[in-house]
């Protein structure tokens, strides 16, 4: 994975990012991407795909990687915003802004996935990047982190669905517990239509 990204570094190109991000399919909260850059030299065992990895072994990886990054950034788009643009557009504006966000730039830019950002530096899309490119594998374990502890908070508000389980993906316990519980302000709504067919879910406030 490390030669993947040696491979694209030369005299004009010294710093690469990768991008990638977490939670294009849950039925709640938000997308979150994440973009990091590394010195050629550097090289941590264990990092792959985010979800090639466990729990344990994310939360145990995520710390050497932003310790060992010349920088890193997340970005966070708003199940509202998802609701509103749709989850690729959503998906393209948090990884535009994780860019941004960082305060190193970098002179290439690899994205997970087919698509890519306007944004005045290069970029490539890389079709399952997140399994090829070194960076773009530890982007997707800050991005999956980063997403699933804002789940884990966010459970201690609505217990009924799980969401420190499920992390708000469409798990059969989750679909249940909205069939039975309605869905919450944080819930996708364009993400619903499907299981709210019948209309029988009514909507719940959110209390802070």
């Amino acid at each position: 994975m490390k030669n993947f990204d040696i491979s694209y570094l030369n005299k004009n190109i010294k710093l690469l990012a990768g991008v990638d991000e977490a939670g294009r399919g849950p039925l709640a909260g938000p997308v979150i991407s994440a973009a990091v850059i590394f010195d050629e030299n550097v090289f941590i065992e264990g990092v792959d795909d985010s979800k090639k990895l466990t729990e344990k072994e994310r939360e145990e990886l995520y710390p050497i990687i932003v310790n060992k990054a010349i920088a890193f950034s997340v970005a966070s788009v708003s199940h509202c915003q998802i609701d509103q643009i749709n989850i690729l557009q959503a998906s393209l504006k948090s990884m535009l802004i994780a860019v941004k966000r960082l305060n190193v730039q970098p002179d290439l830019i690899l994205i997970d996935g087919n698509k890519t950002i306007n944004y005045s530096i290069p970029t490539i899309p890389i079709i399952k990047g997140d399994s090829k490119s070194f960076s773009i594998a530890a982007a997707s374990i800050i991005a999956k982190v980063t997403r699933d502890r804002i789940m884990k908070r966010l459970d201690k508000h609505f217990p009924q669905y799980s969401w420190a389980k499920n992390k708000g993906y469409p798990t059969q316990e989750h679909i249940h517990s909205i069939i039975r519980y309605g869905y919450c302000p944080l819930h996708r709504k364009t993400f619903l239509k499907k299981i709210l067919s019948e209309d029988y879910s009514p909507y719940f406030k959110f209390e802070k």
